[in-house]
């Protein structure tokens, strides 16, 4: 096995120093690229979608559960499948608790082209809670690059769609595939993805949390069962 090279006490604290400064250049360069995310122009979603849940027929709007913002999962589970694809439950099992994200107005969603019949059961297996709809009978996944056509067969990849929702108005703000999802699954780094992100007072562009409807104290971090819907 190779591992790392051993040195003393006074040695290993240099090398960590020489590394955090190149940590902090990553970050403020990730918190510059999530700010020229957020000021990523927008397209209205004037398509309708109907989905499949086990309250019945929802759209896309719906998916918000009266929130301003929606993250979509693409989750890989192709109608003919028994069980999901093993990375995107790997995902999934990630995920923390729900209440960080509602409370910055921002509702997590997972969508599947299996019929809701095979979700249910497999969803029960994982033990997941989060909400999972099909979107077996239309376009969504193909409209929004997860379903693709390659030489006659139809193929699905993983990815992640941002939406923004302002009064009856819904917009596709971002999305991302394969390896865009690498480091996702904590509360911040879906929030980072979004045009409303964290909504901290530091972030840019200024001024748009309040004017959208997402709570005003959202970037206090409360316990999970403080939060008030």
């Amino acid at each position: 096995m190779s591992l790392p090279e051993i040195v003393s006490r006074e040695q290993w604290r240099a090398a960590r120093q020489e590394l955090l400064a190149k940590e902090k250049a990553i970050t403020r360069a990730r918190d510059a690229l999530n700010a020229e995310r957020r000021r990523l122009p927008m397209v209205e979603v004037d398509k309708e979608y109907v989905f499949e849940s086990g309250d019945g027929k929802a759209t896309l709007p719906d998916l918000f559960e009266g929130r301003a913002q929606l993250v979509v999962h693409h989750f890989v589970f192709a109608p003919e499948w028994d069980a999901g694809c093993r990375c995107c439950s790997a995902f999934l099992d990630q995920i923390g608790h729900p209440a960080h994200l509602r409370a910055r107005g921002t509702t997590l969603v997972a969508v599947s082209r299996a019929p809701y019949t095979k979700i249910l059961p497999f969803k029960a297996r994982m033990g997941w809670t989060l909400p999972w709809y099909s979107s077996c009978t239309g376009d969504f996944g193909h409209d929004f690059g997860v379903t693709l056509e390659r030489e006659g067969e139809t193929v699905e990849r993983p990815g992640l769609s941002c939406f923004l929702r302002d009064g009856e108005r819904v917009f596709h703000t971002y999305s991302t595939y394969g390896r865009g999802l690498d480091g996702l699954g904590s509360t911040n780094g879906f929030l980072d993805l979004t045009a409303l992100g964290r909504q901290e007072e530091w972030e840019e562009p200024t001024g748009r949390a309040s004017s959208l409807g997402a709570p005003a104290d959202g970037h206090r971090i409360r316990y999970h069962d403080e939060y008030e819907e």
